[in-house]
């Protein structure tokens, strides 16, 4: 058997290894890395210098300062003022609570960029409401978990900073957000639908209508809110400023907003804030340091050139691969979480669909939805696990439950893998 052989299955095996044994993801692939760079006898400095030259960016700047504003406004009553502001456009009809869940995730995706972030804070509010007006609580955490992967579509996504990170740095941030709007709205309309449905069947009330004199102060209250997303995405989509630069206005707002406008929480909590965000920081940058050294082993045993042979010797039509590829990160994101998958599997994935035609962009929004869905399902649904911890529900009654909105999602996947213009139709628009 040929060195370069042995050395594949020996990072290979030793990966699986190390994650049954429950190491952390960025320790095991560092480890696996250091195993496999010894037996080529590779000297160790180079895996030193991939992983520093995997944080050596300015980009990566962008997600400390999205991770840090997301902080900011989570502690306040931000998820309160969105879900007010969501009730005063769709809480009126039959189910409403329901809807007014998923437009109130999308708006606070839009302000995380975190589906655990978005189920977090709404759902901190929006399950107990829900139970309070006679919905059943597992639907209540149903609707709740699967509206929060709206999270990690919607920009400012910092996943969609990672998987452009994961590509080389080659594929634009601004086209990735741009790209992310319209899967999202047609991700919520579908969350919604799904909702109004069941609201029939289950027969929930209307929502409580909104009183006329509180309208005003709703409004300035969900506007103001939402500023947070506009300035990172105007000042991107503008031009004025680098995704960086947003991210770091973006804090600024946020501070001034939560500390001083509506004084939500003492000053004193900005440390705390600060504690959590840098170890939130520290964890994300050993991971991407540890996953640039993994990737740069993968290119060196060409082991993406290997899977692209092998999906095209499977099939040479780009509608099976797809497919394949759909349900291979599904299944992967079961028992892996998002950013690692992310970093893996980006540039082992990545050949294989340039050479079908698909944009880099168009596969960005695909992956992240995939994996997004794969937040929802166990062993490792993180999402789901703090759906029902909230809710008080047991892990199977919270599966269960969202698995009309598991099918409603993998449908509007396909949807969007198929028809690349749905995803593509507003970045090239931008370009002219």
């Amino acid at each position: 058997m040929e060195e370069t052989t042995i050395a594949i299955l020996l990072l290979c095996v030793s990966f699986v290894v190390l994650m049954m044994l429950r190491f952390p993801i960025s320790l095991t692939l560092a480890l696996c890395t250091l195993i496999t760079v010894m037996y080529l006898e590779i000297p160790l400095a180079v895996v030193g210098q991939r992983m520093i030259q995997g944080i050596n960016s300015y980009s990566l700047l962008t997600i400390p300062f999205f991770i840090l504003a997301g902080h900011i406004m989570s502690e306040g009553k931000l998820a309160l003022r969105i879900v007010n502001f969501a009730q005063l456009i769709v809480g009126g009809v039959r189910g409403g609570l329901a809807m007014v869940n998923s437009v109130a995730c999308m708006f606070f995706g839009n302000i995380s960029g975190s589906a655990v972030a978005d189920v977090s804070s709404i759902g901190s509010v929006m399950i107990p409401m829900m139970k309070k007006k006679g919905y059943d609580t597992d639907y209540a955490v149903g609707v709740t978990v699967s509206s929060a992967i709206q999270g990690v579509v919607v920009p400012p996504s910092h996943n969609l900073v990672l998987y452009s990170l994961a590509a080389g740095g080659g594929v634009s941030i601004a086209s990735l957000f741009l790209a992310g709007i319209v899967p999202g709205l047609i991700l919520c309309v579908s969350l919604m639908a799904t909702s109004y449905v069941y609201a029939i069947k289950r027969g929930y009330a209307k929502g409580d209508p909104v009183q006329r004199k509180d309208i005003p102060k709703i409004v300035l209250d969900g506007v103001m809110s939402l500023l947070t997303a506009a300035i990172i995405l105007g000042g991107i989509f503008s031009g004025w400023f680098t995704a960086t630069e947003s991210g770091a206005l973006a804090c600024l707002y946020a501070f001034i907003l939560t500390f001083i406008i509506y004084r939500d929480i003492p000053v004193s909590r900005m440390w705390l804030i600060l504690k959590k965000t840098f170890r939130t920081v520290a964890m994300v940058l050993f991971l991407i340091a540890a996953s640039d050294a993994f990737s740069w082993l993968l290119a060196y045993l060409k082991i993406p050139a290997m899977v692209t042979d092998l999906m095209l010797s499977i099939s040479d039509s780009p509608v099976i691969i797809l497919l394949i590829i759909n349900i291979l990160l599904l299944v992967l994101g079961a028992p892996m979480d998002m950013a690692p998958l992310i970093l893996i599997m980006t540039p082992i994935l990545l050949p294989v669909v340039t050479h079908l035609g698909m944009d880099p962009v168009h596969f960005g929004i695909i992956m992240m939805l995939n994996l997004g869905i794969g937040l929802l399902t166990p062993p490792v649904g993180t999402v789901l696990f703090v759906g029902c911890a909230i809710g008080r529900i047991s892990i199977s009654e919270g599966t269960k439950a969202m698995m009309p909105f598991f099918y409603v999602m993998c449908v509007v996947l396909l949807l969007l893998t198929y028809v690349p213009d749905l995803v593509m139709w507003l970045p090239n628009m931008m370009k002219h």
